[in-house]
């Protein structure tokens, strides 16, 4: 990705960052920059030592203390086909993010299949402190047969397989209508968004 476009997201993501609506959560949250330290996501990992009520467990992020944003890659793109989702921390606590998110467009039957290869730390969680953010690349279509998708949901998995945290956030859309098909796909969380974006920007 070059210096132009990342510099562009930035001022996409600093911008547009939107708080989802939860429990005490309704200030528009301050973007922070995204760190670039995607190699050693593992290093700001904290384990949980039980289950959910044992001490120094983290628990799992959900809606009530996300801000979530989606943005266009390049920011100057036309066709939206490479989007990248951001959360932010916006509480006062640590919270772990699972995997990937649960992404549906619009009224697609299946949430987006994740790309596999994209998680750079298989089976870790990815822990955010107040204030920090983690991102996910999101490729909306292919050369296949699309459909209109007017809004983008995104649901946070917990800590067990199959599990969910939260309720589904309504993601503010980067542009009015995006046209979506089975093509599309979604990677893990990371803390390096060019990382994110390495596995879509080519497809």
């Amino acid at each position: 990705m070059n210096v132009k476009s990342l510099v562009s997201r930035r001022v996409a993501v600093s911008a547009g960052l939107v708080l989802a609506l939860g429990c005490g959560v309704s200030a528009q949250a301050s973007a922070t920059g995204p760190r670039t330290d995607g190699g050693k996501a593992g290093n700001a990992v904290t384990h949980g030592s039980g289950g959910s009520g044992a001490k120094g467990t983290v628990a799992a992020c959900s809606q009530e203390v996300l801000g979530v944003s989606a943005v266009k890659e390049p920011a100057d793109s036309v066709d939206a086909r490479h989007l990248l989702l951001s959360v932010q921390n916006a509480g006062d606590k640590k919270c772990n993010l699972y995997r990937y998110p649960l992404v549906r467009l619009g009224d697609g039957r299946t949430t987006a299949p994740v790309i596999e290869e994209s998680d750079p730390n298989p089976g870790v969680p990815l822990t955010l402190a107040p204030g920090e953010e983690a991102y996910a690349a999101l490729l909306v279509n292919g050369p296949m047969d699309e459909y209109e998708a007017k809004s983008i949901t995104l649901t946070l998995q917990g800590r067990k397989p199959g599990s969910t945290a939260g309720r589904p956030i309504d993601v503010p859309m980067p542009v009015e209508t995006l046209y979506a098909n089975d093509f599309q796909r979604v990677t893990y969380w990371t803390t390096a968004p060019g990382y994110a974006l390495d596995f879509i920007m080519s497809k």
